[in-house]
């Protein structure tokens, strides 16, 4: 079961409007380009596991991949439907589900995303359910991407934003930084909601005990959401010849070992072992 204080924080709708300004612009843009390196091109069967209103998902299908999206929101999930029966290329399913126990059969998917559902498991037994269901309906060879916070994330964004000064939140970060469990008591939506924080060194380890075979972390923001004026990035974001040339220095830093946990999201890229197939 999903904890009630997660669903009633997407339960605004506000996550598919993060994603396109400022820091949530740059998340996406950088997600996108590192989807875009390792999905299987022509038209493969993907899963996208905590895939919200169809952010990444329906852009996808755009492209003539095969898409199954599946949220524990039903409110991301309504959406999702809303916008791929308006779509020319619709998504293949959504649904309401948990990425702990998918109802797919075995070997079912070239490429599984799960883009949210880590960092709302703070559980390690329970992550390992979500890796090890992932690995169980991809093909041999297939690909899984999973997204994570970086342990990091909230004593970096408490300087830049400035709400360190305050004591509830220093106190929410002193924690995170213990234990790597946020827990937001005050329910104000900008501190976000529970979740688990990942030391990048976490990462491989859980990869690798769910039987997948660990390829590679990459730092999606990497330093560039430290943006001293939040405002600013998005006139940055939309000037092409600038964007590129922040682009172009995050990619050449993206896996620097010294700055991951600089990031605030990173990307692992993973595989089930075998043979690629495909169906």
């Amino acid at each position: 079961m999903v904890d009630p204080e997660i669903l009633d924080h997407y339960g605004g709708g506000d996550e598919e409007n993060r994603l396109t300004r400022s820091a949530g612009r740059l998340e996406w843009l950088r997600t996108w380009e590192i989807m875009q390196r390792y999905l299987p091109p022509g038209s493969a069967r993907i899963l996208d596991a905590g895939g919200g209103a169809g952010t990444y998902a329906l852009p996808l299908s755009a492209q003539g991949h095969r898409v199954h999206l599946l949220d524990a929101v039903p409110l991301h999930v309504e959406r999702a439907r809303t916008l791929s029966s308006a779509s020319a290329t619709p998504l293949v399913s959504a649904d309401v589900g948990d990425a702990r126990r998918l109802e797919y059969a075995d070997e079912t998917f070239d490429a599984v995303l799960l883009l949210g559902p880590l960092y709302h498991l703070i559980d390690r037994g329970d992550r390992n359910a979500a890796l090890a269901e992932a690995r169980r309906v991809l093909v041999r060879g297939g690909l899984l991407m999973c997204a994570y916070i970086s342990r990091f994330a909230s004593a970096l964004d408490g300087i830049l934003g400035g709400n360190l000064r305050d004591e509830t939140f220093a106190g929410i970060v002193g924690r995170d930084l213990a234990n790597g469990i946020h827990l937001n008591p005050t329910r104000r939506p900008d501190w976000f909601t529970t979740a688990y924080f990942h030391r990048p060194d976490e990462v491989r380890p859980e990869i690798e005990e769910a039987g997948l075979i660990f390829e590679q972390l990459i730092a999606v923001e990497g330093p560039g959401w430290l943006h001293g004026e939040l405002d600013g990035l998005d006139a940055w974001l939309a000037d092409d010849p600038q964007r590129e040339r922040l682009l172009e220095i995050l990619r050449r830093v993206e896996t620097e070992a010294s700055l991951l946990g600089a990031s605030a999201h990173m990307v692992s890229v993973a595989r089930r072992p075998g043979q690629t197939g495909g169906r």
